[in-house]
């Protein structure tokens, strides 16, 4: 019964998980520390991608045909507005701890903060 409660109570936490948790530089001199502003790190935790005053919920994941990237709607706010788009997520192949990120027009390399 107590292994029952603890996988319970631990499941809620695996589910939440996505693939592309962590914490990225924005530039190769960015201050991890500080996330969300500009200069700083953007972080994704919990399908919630912050960015410079920005966040955006990540839902309904697709994953892409034979990739291993995963395409997200993005409903995103900051500055005053409100969103949706979407965007393309991977792990580049050189640093599979890195993250590339690609929205309409737009494609972005970070690696990851330590």
């Amino acid at each position: 019964m107590i292994r029952f409660s603890i996988m319970l109570a631990v499941l809620p936490a695996i589910a939440a998980a996505n693939p592309y948790d962590g914490v990225y530089k924005q530039t190769a001199n960015a201050e991890c520390a500080l996330v969300g502003v500009e200069g700083g790190a953007l972080e994704i935790k919990d399908n919630i991608f912050y960015g410079v005053e920005t966040e955006c919920r990540m839902t309904r994941p697709v994953n892409v045909v034979d990739m291993e990237a995963t395409l997200y709607t993005m409903q995103c706010s900051g500055e005053g507005s409100v969103w949706t788009d979407r965007a393309m997520l991977m792990k580049p192949a050189e640093d599979p701890d890195g993250l590339i990120m690609v929205w309409d027009g737009y494609a972005f390399v970070y690696q990851a903060c330590d």
